[in-house]
């Protein structure tokens, strides 16, 4: 469990490493902010990436989501892990519905979410999952 719970961790720093980024306008992996705003957020007609806050408070929550599986005396870790899990396997099933193609349709964002990003996101929500029920 201690391994699962070290590759999740590590899985989640990445992203909160780059919204963390992004937040103080540092655009990386793609230089171009309307090239990298299509790349990782693929809303219609998107020409910016978003605000600095959004981008802290998403690099705040995956840190938070990072090393929760590494406190279980954090008051409600059950509730929380439960929701985490939640959280992420929602996000990554929706990815697959008509109804987020119509939100989220520039390219190359559909084609990165469902090749990457949405299964990554539901494979950290199994994660989360299977380290729930096995107590941590």
């Amino acid at each position: 469990m201690t391994f699962l719970a070290t590759l999740l961790t590590i899985t989640l720093l990445i992203p909160a490493a780059l919204h963390l980024l992004w937040a103080i306008g540092y655009w990386i992996p793609i230089k171009d902010e309307v090239a990298l705003a299509r790349a990782t957020v693929g809303a219609k007609d998107i020409t910016r990436m978003p605000p600095a806050v959004p981008c802290a408070v998403v690099a705040m929550a995956l840190l938070f989501a990072a090393i929760l599986p590494h406190i279980p005396a954090f008051p409600l870790h059950s509730f929380l892990m439960s929701g985490a899990a939640v959280v992420f396997l929602l996000r990554g099933a929706i990815a697959y519905t008509p109804f987020w193609r119509k939100i989220f349709c520039e390219e190359p964002f559909v084609t990165l979410d469902r090749r990457l990003y949405s299964p990554l996101i539901l494979a950290i929500g199994v994660v989360f999952l299977i380290l729930r029920l096995q107590g941590a």
